[in-house]
């Protein structure tokens, strides 16, 4: 009887799994292939990215989106465009510290949050969602530290003066909320924000509407990057922002007085210089270095997010955090206990645009970072103008 070869079963079952294969991959060729593709590409996009912003000087660790994406969404617009609220400043040029009002001039609702850990401020508990929170009249942001909240007196005497403020029936209370910044390091430190500078600020406010960026009302005294001291510190200022996405229109007033660096597009564009101030030094590495004991909290960055958008006190709350994260991306470090970071976000008055409450808070976040860029390069001096002051 002829006996046939049969095949080694190690071979019969290798040949079994390659025929399974060929035929799995004969199947899903087209998915395969196309992952194999999306892979590439992403791999591509990631390396040529990564090379064009070395050679930026960008440093691509820490890479920030530059969201040029977004312009096909977003279309920029002058603050000033916003209807519903109107600024004003005062200052003092020789002392070096200021007030700025964003008048309401119908009362719009508000809200809050505080991230730092020394704030200065005056009424903020009242735009808590928990509370009975009133449409705001006026909210002012000033130099002077706690001094300067003394603003709030002539601001409120102004709007009362104007017939604004809360009906209690036996009179007039303008509802006004304040945040300030520490800037008695900057200038004259006894000389601050008073009763006669706020009046006259929010007489500007309703007078006209005023949005100038740099070194103006509250960001007068303004200064960045001070782990190391103002002598390796640099000028800030005040800045603006706004866009329009669709109906729905967003503008950010921010004073940039931070202990930390700014960033733009991850780009370092402010903040603790070397001894020779010809150089950058990290404040961030600065402070795990040394790990500073002694750091005042004498740094704020205030911001107020403005919105045609109606909504509530709790989601008005919510797009403040939103926002925040704008802060998050431009300025390092950023919400510690040497600053009293604050943003606030307003609901203005006439504006009746449905959305939703996580698409405000998104561009806003991104106007911030806008707004940011504006206040440091709206404000640059020379060094010696910035020495002869602290």
């Amino acid at each position: 009887m002829e006996i046939k070869n049969r095949p080694n079963r190690n071979e019969a079952s290798h040949t079994g799994k390659t025929l399974l294969a060929q035929r799995l991959l004969e199947k899903y060729k087209n998915v395969v292939f196309a992952a194999i593709l999306l892979f590439g590409a992403c791999v591509f996009s990631a390396c040529s990215k990564n090379d064009d912003e070395k050679a930026l000087g960008v440093d691509t660790t820490n890479r920030v989106d530059k969201y040029k994406d977004m312009e096909s969404l977003v279309e920029s617009q002058p603050f000033s465009q916003l209807q519903g609220v109107s600024v004003g400043n005062a200052q003092d040029n020789d002392a070096k510290t200021g007030v700025t009002v964003f008048f309401f001039p119908k009362a719009s609702m508000a809200s809050a949050v505080v991230l730092g850990g020394g704030p200065a401020s005056r009424e903020v508990p009242l735009l808590d969602p928990q509370r009975n929170t009133q449409p705001l009249n006026a909210l002012v942001f000033s130099g002077g530290s706690a001094y300067g909240l003394a603003a709030s007196d002539g601001v409120a005497n102004c709007l009362e003066e104007h017939g604004h403020g809360y009906d209690t029936g036996f009179g007039l209370v303008p509802i006004v909320c304040q945040s300030c910044i520490f800037d008695l390091s900057y200038g004259k430190g006894n000389v601050r924000p008073d009763r006669e500078m706020g009046y006259k600020a929010c007489q500007s406010a309703i007078a006209g509407n005023t949005p100038l960026s740099g070194n103006v009302g509250a960001g007068t005294g303004a200064t960045v990057g001070k782990p190391g001291g103002m002598a390796y510190a640099q000028k800030s200022g005040i800045g603006y922002a706004a866009a329009r996405l669709g109906k729905l229109e967003v503008g950010v007033a921010v004073v940039v007085n931070a202990l930390g660096d700014i960033f733009q597009d991850g780009v370092k564009i402010a903040g603790m210089t070397t001894a020779d101030r010809k150089g950058f030094v990290s404040a961030e590495q600065a402070l795990l270095k040394n790990q500073y004991s002694d750091l005042i909290a004498g740094n704020t960055t205030i911001a107020a997010v403005f919105t045609n958008a109606r909504l509530s006190v709790a989601d008005l709350q919510k797009v403040a955090n939103i926002a925040s994260t704008g802060m998050a991306r431009c300025i390092r470090p950023v919400f510690t206990m040497a600053d009293g970071d604050t943003v606030y976000a307003i609901s203005l008055s006439g504006g009746d645009v449905q959305t939703d409450v996580n698409t405000i808070g998104v561009l806003a976040s991104l106007v911030m970072e806008k707004a940011i860029a504006d206040a440091i390069l709206s404000s640059k001096i020379p060094d010696e103008e910035y020495l002869a002051n602290i």
